[in-house]
């Protein structure tokens, strides 16, 4: 069952601008990540579903987040289908995140009032998610689908729409700023933020200030 209500994740997501996005195999190592993130200030973390038995690191993060790190809201991605979607839920996933409109994947999280981010990549796409609850959407990939210049003019007739963009989005002051001056409610980052070479190399301490300086940056533009 979810720590936090559906509204509370919105908040935290909106408050914080930046949503982490990771993966890996290795308990261990996952937890190092989340970890460093948390004490970097990200309180709001995805983490996606790739590899054999991603569920099961996911569930002991879960645990292992209730009781070392309070306040920490941790949600699932890369979410293809409803029956996945479950899996994540019943291991406790604060909200679910799809890189695809699936109708099921909505349904099942909305009977839960779990947080649902769909992907979508046109505004038919994004008009057909707030039919189906989605209070957020996410765009991806973020800078393929056409950048903070897709965002802006989305919210140009239709203002309501809350975005957070996944793929492309980078840790610099360029970047996050032209993301959110075009109206993003917040940033999923991924390999940009975690790097590979920081985590082979276990700087964790790189990784944790790394977010703090992302964090700081975006509260300049929201």
């Amino acid at each position: 069952m979810a720590t936090f209500k559906r509204p509370e994740v919105i908040r935290m997501m909106k408050d914080t601008g930046i949503v982490p996005v990771f993966f890996h195999s290795d308990f261990e190592t996952a937890r190092s990540i989340v970890q460093a993130c948390y004490e970097g200030g990200a309180k709001v973390m995805e983490f996606t579903n790739r590899g054999d038995f991603a569920h099961e690191v996911f569930s002991e993060l879960r645990k292992y987040a209730r009781e070392k790190l309070p306040g920490m809201c941790l949600g699932v991605g890369s979410v293809m289908d409803a029956p996945t979607a479950a899996l994540y839920m019943q291991s406790g996933a604060d909200f679910v995140v799809s890189p695809i409109l699936d109708e099921d994947t909505g349904k099942i999280c909305n009977r839960r009032k779990v947080l649902w981010v769909p992907g979508c990549g046109s505004v038919t796409e994004i008009t057909r998610a707030h039919e189906l609850g989605a209070e957020i959407v996410k765009i991806f990939p973020g800078s393929q689908v056409g950048g903070p210049g897709f965002v802006k003019a989305v919210r140009g007739p239709m203002p309501w729409t809350d975005i957070m963009p996944t793929g492309g989005v980078e840790p610099t002051e360029e970047n996050l700023r032209a993301w959110f001056e075009a109206g993003t409610c917040s940033v999923g980052m991924g390999s940009k933020l975690i790097t590979k070479e920081l985590v082979k190399n276990r700087e964790f301490d790189k990784i944790k200030e790394k977010t703090k300086e992302a964090l700081s940056i975006v509260q300049k533009f929201k």
